[in-house]
């Protein structure tokens, strides 16, 4: 998979852009506030159809214009693909692949197998359980439709469940006929959704322990532990369990929304205890891993973001990343950063052709 060609009109800060890239290392250089991250950003959203960084939409429309484009011309297994991402104040976001819209932005993902790595990523150790339950989501989602569109239907039913349990509440009434119809659906959905998260742990925690150990050279012990409801019960006698609670609160209290994955280090959480280096390390092997687990499933080297992933890491940290990306089993790879100069020293190290794009 490789991104050949990029152009942005009117995307945050850029204006009208140009790209044209190499097949294996593009680097994004320059101060603060450029447009590094931004770059970085659009090839995101050709990939997701929606920014990593800012999910307002019209915020990512430059300022005082109507309207942004971002176009993508991508190479995957021998064919040229044109993907079209497009929004204009007042419509709908629009994405075209080969100038044919989608009719759901779901049929989308997963076309263009995609990992970023970013500083933002620290929300995953420091936010609540929503942030983890994304990237597992999103990991799963790329290569698993199925998986996808049962995620899509239970969070409908949820939102259908909740907006009955406000109604009881609000009007003091109740009927357990119609909150049963939306408690079979949700056990359905969600029973799915439980085990293929759960034997997507099953495979992935390996692939995650492998890569930090490769990263870090400390040899401490840390590991991933997924928690759900599901563990406990099946999720139709767990809603029936808390049905009083659930009527109480006026929302879904148990289900699948609710699982969650646990960091640790030394068999505490991480967030408390690791160092802002451990930190570093253990959400580069997180992504790293998914990057794996994605070429297993599609047989497709995923596009890998590296934005200012070097900032706060020590020479040895780098040098073992560098290490690993040096590497046939790696595309392409896009890197953004501060420093042209420690940047230029990096990517010579790799053994692989590049380009410096200077912003």
């Amino acid at each position: 998979m490789n991104l050949n060609t990029l152009s942005l009109v009117n995307y945050k800060n850029f204006e009208n852009q140009i790209f044209d890239f190499d097949t294996k290392i593009n680097c994004f250089v320059g101060a603060n506030g450029i447009g590094k991250t931004n770059a970085l950003d659009a090839i995101y959203h050709l990939a997701f159809g929606k920014s990593y960084f800012n999910p307002i939409a019209l915020q990512n429309i430059k300022h005082g214009e109507e309207f942004f484009v971002i176009d993508g011309r991508f190479t995957k297994n021998e064919r040229e693909e044109k993907i079209v991402v497009s929004l204009k104040r007042g419509q709908k976001k629009v994405i075209k692949r080969n100038s044919k819209a989608y009719e759901k932005f779901s049929e989308h993902i997963g076309f263009i197998p995609l990992v970023i790595i970013s500083p933002a990523d620290r929300d995953l150790i420091i936010e609540g359980s929503d942030t983890r339950r994304k990237f597992i989501d999103s990991v799963i989602s790329q290569s698993d439709k199925s998986y996808l569109s049962a995620l899509i239907a239970y969070n409908k039913i949820l939102s259908q469940r909740n907006a009955l349990l406000k109604y009881f509440a609000l009007n003091s009434t109740f009927n357990s006929d119609n909150l049963e119809v939306y408690n079979d659906q949700l056990a359905t959905y969600g029973a799915e959704i439980f085990k293929k998260r759960d034997d997507f742990l099953k495979t992935f925690i390996p692939i995650f322990l492998q890569r930090y150990n490769a990263i870090s050279l400390s040899g401490e012990s840390i590991n991933l532990t997924y928690k759900s409801d599901l563990f406990n019960a099946e999720l139709s006698s767990l809603l029936d369990q808390n049905l009083s609670k659930d009527r109480a609160l006026q929302y879904t209290s148990v289900g699948i929304h609710k699982d969650d994955l646990v960091f640790l280090i030394d068999g505490f959480p991480i967030k408390k205890f690791g160092s802002q280096g451990q930190q570093k390390s253990f959400l580069i092997a997180l992504k790293l891993a998914q990057f794996d687990f994605i070429k297993q499933q599609s047989g497709v080297s995923p596009i890998l973001l590296l934005d200012d992933i070097f900032d706060k890491l020590d020479e040895n940290r780098v040098a073992q990343i560098i290490s690993l990306v040096d590497d046939e089993h790696f595309g392409q790879i896009f890197i953004s950063d501060t420093h042209g100069e420690r940047t230029e020293n990096i990517v010579k190290q790799i053994h692989q052709s590049y380009k410096i794009f200077k912003l």
